[in-house]
């Protein structure tokens, strides 16, 4: 019977039932800090499902996230090594939520091995940075922006300590911006997030 029922043990929720609602992502996307030190491969906190595509729970409907918001919403849970749960209708999945979901670079942020929870390190008022340490010594790095404005974020290498320039790749569009020698700093769209990896420039 042990044995059977030790798999249930691998996760244990950190919140109450999520919503499709951008306060509610937001409520408990940043309240997780406290269950950081819990987190450890083979222990999981999970910060509930997935609100993106068609969500089935009661009257199943279009989620109320906009895409900014979803972009948000999925950065932050692989930020924080959340279990992956998906609820929504598969059988509607349309070709914005197929691309959410299936971002190898991005999902390799929830599924490294060290299995870390990213913690704010930096930002002020509306605009938010959290970071992980990867397997390999990079830096998963989330610039949040929580406003209802565009707004230039800023993530730097002192508050990542992070010493001497690091290539910075955006992971959503899978493409390199370049090296920076002591921080990273972009425009994100209102209730947007850049998610970026930061490696050691050789």
């Amino acid at each position: 019977i042990v044995d059977q029922l030790a798999p249930l043990d691998q996760a244990w929720r950190t919140t109450t039932d999520i919503n499709d609602n951008w306060s509610r992502v937001v409520e408990i996307g940043f309240s997780q800090d406290p269950w950081a030190p819990l987190q450890s491969p083979g222990h999981y906190n999970d910060a509930d499902m997935l609100v993106v595509g068609h969500v089935g729970w009661g009257s199943p409907h279009p989620t109320k996230l906009t895409p900014d918001e979803q972009y948000t919403h999925i950065s932050l849970w692989c930020l924080l090594g959340s279990p992956l749960l998906i609820g929504c209708d598969l059988e509607k999945l349309d070709a914005f939520t197929i691309g959410l979901l299936s971002n190898d670079e991005v999902l390799e942020i929830d599924q490294d091995p060290l299995c870390h929870q990213a913690t704010r390190v930096g930002g002020k008022g509306d605009l938010r940075v959290c970071a992980k340490t990867l397997e390999d010594g990079s830096r998963a790095v989330g610039l949040i922006n929580l406003g209802a404005q565009e707004a230039v974020v800023e993530a730097n290498w002192t508050d990542l300590q992070l010493a001497g320039p690091q290539r910075v790749r955006d992971l959503w569009r899978q493409r390199d911006l370049g090296i920076f020698p002591d921080k990273f700093e972009a425009a994100v769209a209102p209730h947007g997030t850049m998610l970026v990896r930061l490696f050691p420039a050789r």
